[in-house]
């Protein structure tokens, strides 16, 4: 049991470098924000001795990991802020927060009717009365929902076929995958299928980054819950939890204890992502690639914020190397702005695109084929602010791989 008057977490380590400061997108664009050092260690200080001394405006911090990525104490800032502000906000969330928070309602809400909804959300009059009544920027495009989503594909042609393979995974598949992406999930099971690991859905629910965003921490911490008690299940019966965004499998692993107290201590190790998961069984000689002879492609490859904390960007960089014909050119390191939810918004949106020019401009200097990234929301932000394209990894390593020859090399 923790005292009562003892921090949570280890702001005692922060040695005052202010080297997160330094690392901030944040704090170089917008001067309302305190900055990681203020807003974490230092604001937590004061906030045990005084609940009144929390600043709204830590509302600012993109939940970038950034400031934890750079700190050499190993002090967790972003989890400090946001724990502060779950127990201390004062901000109750409007109805544009819990809209944008509630991503897989509003996918089920949109889905009957996708083409509708896509066109009139894309018209200027629509963007114009988001922006006046709600405050999302009419700047904002928003991604496209699907009429036929990832599940429904994977019951119709896939399930049947999954218990004939040697290996098996439980997928979490996510909302975009669901909603907006499906091909992401399509690539999933084909890769893992010539791998020889058959694919298992679960009755998962949204990972809960948008609640904590806007938060809505009830939501999030019943997501959390649920999550947990159906990874138990698949952990239990001998299957790794494999996803394919880099924020989901972040945010279940690490945010889940730290921001929202789920404990995940049982099953955290299984979480992982599916670059992580086929490059170590590449790597251990138990699943063998064979790639296409004729694919050719010039790939610019983004390292989403989450992912470089994560610090498994090493196993995307070393699966698409594995690809003869592919040019890859890895970014240099930087944050896109978008930030799950925060890019939507009216207040932050100027912010979000100067935080995230650097990105854009390396890309158009490159200007490859496409781009490659981890995560969905990064996606939308690079497409939106440059034209080009973006590719999750297992898409373009679906595409490169020769499916047949690599089932043939793998059964067993």
């Amino acid at each position: 049991m923790q005292e009562k008057n003892l921090s949570f977490n280890n702001f005692e380590q922060c040695i005052k470098c202010t080297i997160c400061t330094a690392y901030c997108p944040v704090v170089a664009v917008n001067p309302s924000y305190p900055g990681p050092k203020q807003a974490g260690p230092d604001g937590e200080r004061l906030r045990l001795k005084n609940k009144f001394f929390f600043d709204e405006n830590l509302k600012y911090c993109m939940n970038c990991k950034r400031c934890e990525v750079a700190c050499p104490s190993g002090v967790k800032i972003a989890d400090l802020i946001h724990s502060a502000r779950r127990r201390y906000g004062r901000d109750i969330p409007e109805l544009r927060d819990r809209i944008l928070a509630s991503t897989d309602f509003m996918g089920k809400v949109a889905r009957p009717f996708a083409p509708v909804v896509n066109a009139v959300v894309g018209t200027k009059f629509a963007k114009s009365s988001m922006d006046l009544l709600m405050d999302i920027d009419k700047n904002r495009t928003f991604p496209k929902y699907q009429a036929h989503g990832f599940v429904g594909w994977f019951k119709k042609n896939a399930k049947a076929s999954q218990d004939g393979y040697p290996g098996k995974v439980a997928f979490f598949h996510g909302c975009s995958t669901e909603f907006q992406h499906p091909e992401v999930g399509k690539a999933f099971v084909k890769v893992l299928n010539a791998a020889g690991y058959g694919v298992e859905l679960m009755d998962e629910k949204c990972c809960g980054v948008a609640m904590i965003s806007n938060g809505l921490w009830n939501g999030a911490a019943r997501h959390a819950e649920h999550n947990v008690k159906v990874f138990r299940k698949a952990v239990s019966a001998g299957l790794p939890v494999v996803g394919v965004s880099s924020t989901c499998i972040f945010t279940m692993r690490d945010e889940y204890p730290d921001v929202l107290d789920v404990d995940n201590s049982d099953v955290r190790d299984s979480l992982t992502l599916v670059e992580k998961f086929l490059f170590e069984l590449v790597d251990s000689g138990k699943v063998k690639l064979v790639f296409k002879e004729d694919y050719r492609a010039r790939v610019a490859y983004h390292i989403p914020c989450h992912m470089e904390k994560l610090g498994w960007s090493i196993f995307t960089k070393e699966l698409l190397g594995m690809i003869p014909g592919v040019s890859l050119t890895v970014l240099e390191s930087g944050c896109c702005g978008m930030a799950g939810t925060y890019g939507f918004k009216k207040e932050n949106y100027k912010y979000s695109q100067e935080i995230g020019r650097p990105v854009f401009e390396q890309i158009k200097a490159l200007s490859p084929d496409f781009v490659c990234c981890e995560c969905d929301t990064c996606k939308w932000q690079i497409e939106m602010s440059t034209g080009y394209q973006v590719l999750n990894p297992i898409v373009i390593i679906a595409d490169a791989l020769d499916l047949e020859a690599t089932a043939a090399a793998n059964k067993r």
